[in-house]
């Protein structure tokens, strides 16, 4: 059962995503109209995944985001966006959000983006990545530089993986592994790389040529 954390400062809102959530059998462990409520619950509850509103009153979903994945890095943060170019998202994605989901999709498209995040994946769309991409540039931010030379072959093979878009299980049955083998290995690239989470890991791929999404 997948436990989610609902963020949004409607509750009508919430209550509509609560009844779908529920009628699909995921929990909703905790609803919170705010930024600073949602830091409170997620470090309480530890859900599975957080569906955060980026525009709240007191703390927006970007700064809440960026709070919750700094107390807890594997933390899964979807971003709910009326606009797909919002700013926000790109920012909350840079911070670590797994991916976003807009306003107005359908229940499908909803629930699934719900599983896959829960199974372990960043969903970062080509145009997405490409942009975000962008604005590091463009503010002369710069990902960590090490060179991808220092990772071994099996290593450079998962990285390539997680960017592409496949959970840790999914890896782990590709190269024939265990899925703690694939945390294990992550974690070592993670440090290697100087990377705090698997977006900046996906973006760091697709920067240095070790994965692309077209």
């Amino acid at each position: 059962m997948i436990r989610v954390l609902l963020v949004d400062d409607h509750a009508l809102f919430r209550q509509g995503l609560r009844s779908l959530l529920e009628s699909e059998g995921m929990r909703v462990i905790g609803e919170a109209a705010n930024g600073r409520e949602a830091i409170r619950y997620a470090a309480d509850t530890h859900p599975d995944v957080i569906l955060m509103d980026i525009q709240m009153p007191d703390l927006d979903g970007v700064k809440a985001t960026q709070s919750i994945l700094e107390i807890d890095p594997q933390a899964r943060v979807i971003m709910i966006t009326m606009y797909r170019q919002d700013r926000y998202v790109f920012e909350a994605v840079k911070a670590g959000a797994r991916g976003y989901v807009l306003k107005d999709a359908d229940a499908t498209t909803l629930l699934d983006v719900i599983r896959r995040v829960a199974a372990g994946e960043a969903l970062l769309d080509a145009d997405m990545a490409q942009n975000v991409l962008d604005d590091f540039r463009d503010k002369r931010e710069e990902l960590p530089s090490e060179k991808h030379a220092d990772l071994n072959e099996r290593e450079t093979m998962i990285l390539k993986l997680l960017a592409q878009g496949f959970s840790n299980q999914d890896i782990a049955l590709r190269l024939d592994i265990s899925e703690k083998t694939v945390r294990n290995r992550l974690s070592e690239i993670f440090t290697k790389l100087q990377l705090n989470n698997r977006t900046q890991a996906a973006l760091y791929a697709i920067r240095e040529g070790i994965a692309n999404l077209e």
